[in-house]
């Protein structure tokens, strides 16, 4: 049903039906985004998400019908960039799907049109010509989203944002309510760009509002 929705909205869609299949299929091809289901036989998709995070940036859709928050905060800690839960809308998918290319495209695009200046928060600077982060002169690295959240806190920093406007900045879509995409985030660039995140002095969380960036 999915390949046939998608393949009506104009796009090239290959189907593997159990992990080992996907995994080989992944290390032979190029794809613009992946779609995965969590329960897949032999390899699960846990596991096929570790093994394209560590040879790919490519955007990453998680569509299961596991929908605790565990589940979510896991699939997204590993790398996924978006989830959706069944049952869906394949209206709904379709938009994600092109959100997420789109942003991945821009993504490529934009690393060679960034301001050519280097912004410097306390002890981390934020090279926008090289898309480097670099914090007591090491290196930390970031996925696009991750970068994307930084850049927006850096160049925006005495200003709160909401989770809506983050979503809104960083994935370029409509904000579906769902928390645990940008709560997982944050805590993801947190466990790079903190001493200790547990207590964050980069991103400030103001409860029951949204995000700032600390003062210094």
């Amino acid at each position: 049903m999915v390949k046939i929705y998608l393949n009506n909205e104009a796009f090239n869609v290959e189907c593997a039906f159990d992990g080992e299949a996907a995994e080989s299929a992944f290390k032979h091809a190029h794809y613009d985004l992946v779609l995965l289901d969590l329960m897949l036989p032999k390899l699960n998709g846990m596991d096929f998400l570790k093994m394209v995070r560590t040879k790919s940036y490519v955007p990453v859709i998680i569509m299961s019908a596991k929908d605790s928050d565990v589940d979510k905060a896991l699939g997204l800690g590993f790398g996924a960039d978006d989830y959706i839960t069944k049952p869906f809308s394949m209206v709904e998918l379709a938009a994600r799907v092109k959100a997420a290319i789109r942003r991945s495209t821009q993504y490529i695009v934009n690393q060679t049109e960034l301001s050519k200046s280097i912004i410097k928060v306390h002890e981390i600077e934020l090279d926008t010509e090289n898309h480097r982060v670099m914090k007591r002169g090491v290196e930390i690295n970031l996925t696009s989203t991750e970068w994307k959240i930084l850049h927006l806190f850096f160049e925006n920093q005495k200003k709160v944002f909401t989770k809506e406007q983050i979503y809104r900045s960083v994935w370029e879509d409509d904000y579906y309510g769902d928390e645990n995409v940008i709560n997982v985030h944050i805590s993801r660039l947190r466990e790079k760009i903190e001493d200790t995140p547990s207590k964050p002095t980069y991103i400030k969380t103001l409860w029951g509002i949204g995000y700032k960036l600390g003062e210094f």
